[in-house]
């Protein structure tokens, strides 16, 4: 594939220089990639072992949960959990590599053991309101993923244009001119020679 163009020195030029550009491009978004990848690479190491353990964790905190509903009317322990205050989330962003990665800060105010409440329940709250650093970490983390995964799907398809399609253009439509320009060059001599040679009869 090539583009089409009129073969001249000029349009040669502009085209050299644009293949010079388009190579430094790529190099460029390459290395982006590369660096994209390995925090991506990093992510992931991170949020598997985080994952497993808060599952885990959460799964027993239900259990607890669902074990404490039994005993108590739904409606007293949504006055309960209300009671017990909220927690106080801001969301800051940082800069990596020109993209906005969430940062999630928090605030709490672990919930007093009440008396009257069933052990499960008291348990649960407590043990919820100990796992809630690390769901805000594994939240954190998760979102950054997904940024990572965008930008990293976007910067391949970019390198990938410039690498499969642009440069072989380029590099195709700059030969063709060469060639083109060779040819005519050829010609000129050709006509030349013959001039030369009709003169001097």
């Amino acid at each position: 594939m090539k583009h089409t163009v009129n073969p001249n020195r000029m349009e040669l030029l502009r085209l050299r220089k644009r293949l010079v550009f388009a190579r430094r491009g790529h190099k460029l978004l390459k290395d982006k990639q590369d660096e994209l990848l390995r925090h991506f690479l990093r992510l992931i190491n991170e949020i598997k072992p985080l994952r497993e353990k808060v599952e885990n964790r959460i799964d027993g905190v239900y259990k607890y949960f669902s074990i404490s509903q039994m005993g108590i009317p739904r409606v007293d322990i949504d006055g309960i959990l209300n009671s017990s205050g909220r927690p106080r989330f801001a969301c800051r962003e940082r800069n990596l590599m020109n993209m906005r990665i969430p940062e999630f800060e928090f605030e709490f105010n672990k919930p007093a053991v009440i008396g009257h409440m069933p052990f499960e329940l008291n348990y649960s709250m407590q043990a919820f309101y100990n796992l809630l650093p690390e769901l805000i970490a594994l939240a954190e983390k998760e979102k950054s993923i997904e940024i990572l995964a965008y930008e990293l799907q976007r910067t391949r398809r970019r390198v990938n244009a410039l690498e499969y399609i642009l440069i072989p253009a380029l590099k195709n439509t700059i030969r063709f001119i060469a060639d083109r320009l060779n040819e005519l060059e050829r010609s000129n001599i050709t006509r030349l020679m013959k001039i030369k040679t009709l003169v001097a009869r």
